[in-house]
């Protein structure tokens, strides 16, 4: 049922896509000939990547190259993106017309980059994105938790009410306008003491152009500016979590029986009020992979939120679209390994 219900999305997502570039303006054929107005190479390019045929016959024909179960037209004149040229593939079934081959997902070629395949540019790309999601999720984790406790166990002081005002004006701040505060104060007004670049990836050339290396201190400021969000979020879901952990039997009793207060705490509620945090987490998690796009861009990331916008305005449809369905796969996959989380933290749970 779980596998339907991925295939059942990322077909969703494809054919919404899709279909979304078909009626947006803009023609694909002329940003590959760099407003070059050749009619003749224009002819080319279109019956060369389909835009010259209808609509649901470049929709079915995508869904082929898509499908691990795809049909190969034995006919060299007939229209065929999938020819034997573009990926390795094992036959399954073999017709007089056609033949049924298994592959892995095919996504295509990018249409700026010439010969550069979508699942190559999603490989040196994606990775960059996941350490920055990560790097994310941990110090929000970390710092949500502590905020959320000591909120919690000092609720209604001052230091609660500072803790809440600063996470609804976390919550409220736009990662796009943090991106760019976080840039200018910490990467050019005080770079002298921060010793931080206004913009950088996690792998840049040396001095020389020869060799790329590791460059660790450009994941701090887009880290800590994709953090403030679920920081704000997971600290007060943590706050109000443990106050109504901390009203319930189990705990009354715990302090009965004469147990200090942090062996109840760490020992009983800090645990149990966890349940609504992993779920905070799970989303956030997923949604920093897709919701990096603007911070990866502004900071210079080289990720896949950096590579789509640089896509959308050139309308590389199969990078955005590859791109997308990686995303939408890897919130799937989440959501599904938070579900095992679940029965860990709560046997109950079926």
């Amino acid at each position: 049922m779980k596998l339907f219900n991925i295939l059942f999305t990322l077909f969703g997502v494809v054919t919404v896509i899709f279909f979304l570039f078909q009626i947006l303006p803009g023609d694909p054929a002329r940003m590959m000939m760099d407003q070059n107005e050749d009619a003749e190479q224009l002819k080319i390019i279109q019956k060369k990547y389909g835009f010259d045929q209808p609509i649901l016959n470049q929709y079915l024909y995508y869904l082929n190259d898509l499908s691990i179960l795809s049909i190969h037209s034995k006919n060299p004149d007939k229209l065929n993106f999938l020819n034997k040229k573009k990926y390795s593939y094992k036959t399954l079934l073999s017709f007089e017309q056609s033949s049924i081959v298994i592959k892995f997902p095919y996504l295509r070629e990018s249409y700026q980059r010439r010969g550069v395949k979508v699942s190559t540019i999603i490989k040196d790309t994606f990775p960059n994105t996941v350490v920055l999601a990560i790097s994310s999720i941990l110090i929000a984790t970390i710092f949500g938790l502590i905020f959320g406790i000591i909120s919690a166990l000092n609720k209604g002081t001052f230091l609660d009410n500072f803790i809440q005002l600063l996470s609804t004006f976390g919550m409220s701040m736009p990662s796009f306008l943090s991106s760019i505060i976080f840039a200018w104060i910490f990467g050019f007004v005080f770079s002298e003491y921060t010793n931080l670049n206004m913009t950088g990836s996690l792998y840049e050339l040396d001095d020389f152009g020869e060799e790329y290396k590791l460059v660790l201190k450009n994941l701090i400021l887009p880290s800590i500016v994709l953090g403030i969000r679920p920081i704000a979020v997971i600290s007060m879901m943590m706050r109000n979590s443990l106050i109504e952990t901390l009203k319930k039997n189990y705990v009354i009793t715990a302090y009965a029986k004469g147990l200090s207060k942090s062996k109840v705490i760490l020992n009983h509620c800090i645990k149990n009020s966890l349940n609504p945090v992993i779920t905070a987490l799970s989303g956030w998690f997923a949604s920093l992979l897709a919701g990096s796009v603007f911070v990866e861009y502004i900071f210079g990331w080289n990720g896949l939120g950096r590579e789509i916008v640089n896509s959308l305005n050139v309308l590389d449809v199969p990078v955005i679209i590859g791109s997308v369905l990686v995303i939408s796969f890897a919130f799937i996959m989440i959501n599904i390994f938070v579900d095992y989380i679940y029965k860990y933290l709560d046997p109950r749970i079926t």
